[in-house]
């Protein structure tokens, strides 16, 4: 059975049902959700039919779809669909041998790029498919990159990037730490990754007149539902532009970029010459002993984080606000830890 972006939209809204057990799904209740989903996603009305949701539940069960673990439990004359485990989704599950052989490909087509001007990021990008997904014959484990399978909310990832590239507004059920749950009204402009963390970045009309751009960290989101009936607003900035004077995903309009001065002491300032800071630094000074940079940026969290990483070997010359800031940072360590 060939895949579409349709039969897509269909798994993963028979997948929610069956792992839904706060309800009892029929057969005409995955219909109506099979066909709420593929109207929210596409706008498309035209539906489907009894025989299409049986056809896809046949494949989702077979080993060349998902071999989903499904039970038909009868309630009188009729039958209800669910998981056997609550927690079970195909979404959790390795690659079907269909959506390897898909993506192989993919990659194929792909590789036709490399080499090219603008397409070196390619390069990284198809070993790490080729690697993650074991998809050339006896190489195992040959390139590994950091990851953190067990975060949190990466199983609305799918939901946020449909909404980012159909342009839908999202009311977003939230849960920041030690604070009350929130349901925002959210217009998507971009998945984000810092720090082994992924965010949603948009815009937030609630917040409009201090930030014209907001984020949401994926690990704090509890719920997401499509607003079908609200206008979208469409994005007019530059995301890399407005990142580029930060680290991280931290942003203050109302602040301005800053010349950083660090001295950085030798064995650190090899590491921090390979690996730079910031597209920004500059090397301004060398000897034996260390090294002066200049960075022009805007300071904030992520970056006083980063500095305090190799805090032992890093001294701030300048500006004197983030000097201080790191001394009360690091006093604050001091007293945490001392005995």
């Amino acid at each position: 059975m060939a895949t579409n972006k349709h039969a897509i939209i269909r798994y993963q809204a028979l997948d929610r049902c069956f792992s839904n057990f706060g309800r009892n799904y029929y057969i005409e209740d995955l219909i109506e959700e099979c066909n709420k989903a593929l109207y929210e996603f596409t706008g498309s009305d035209a539906g489907v039919k009894k025989r299409q949701v049986f056809d896809d539940i046949k494949f989702m069960e077979s080993e060349e779809g998902y071999a989903i673990p499904l039970e038909r439990i009868p309630e009188g004359k009729r039958i209800y669909y669910r998981y056997d485990d609550s927690h079970y989704s195909i979404n959790h599950q390795p690659l079907s041998r269909m959506e390897i052989e898909q993506l192989k490909n993919t990659i194929f087509m792909l590789n036709r790029f490399k080499g090219l001007p603008h397409f070196e990021w390619m390069n990284e990008v198809l070993t790490r498919f080729e690697s993650s997904f074991n998809l050339k014959e006896n190489v195992t484990n040959a390139v590994t990159f950091e990851d953190n399978p067990d975060l949190v909310g990466l199983n609305y990832f799918s939901d946020l990037f449909n909404a980012i590239v159909n342009k839908q507004v999202l009311e977003i059920t939230y849960h920041r730490f030690d604070k009350p749950i929130k349901r925002i009204k959210f217009h998507p402009y971009q998945l984000r990754r810092y720090n082994n963390r992924w965010f949603l970045i948009g815009f937030n009309p609630v917040f409009s007149n201090k930030y014209p751009i907001t984020n949401l960290a994926l690990d704090r989101i509890e719920g997401v539902k499509i607003l079908p009936d609200e206008e979208y607003r469409e994005n007019d900035i530059d995301l890399d532009d407005y990142f580029y004077d930060v680290i991280g995903i931290t942003v203050f309009p109302d602040k301005k970029r800053e010349t950083i001065r660090l001295k950085v002491y030798f064995p650190t300032a090899n590491y921090v010459l390979t690996k730079p800071f910031h597209a920004s630094q500059k090397l301004k000074e060398k000897n034996k002993d260390y090294i002066i940079l200049e960075l022009k940026l805007i300071p904030n969290y992520e970056f006083e984080a980063l500095l305090l990483g190799y805090a032992h070997d890093i001294e701030v010359l300048e500006p004197e606000s983030l000097r201080l800031r790191l001394i009360e940072r690091a006093e604050t360590i001091i007293e945490r830890n001392r005995e």
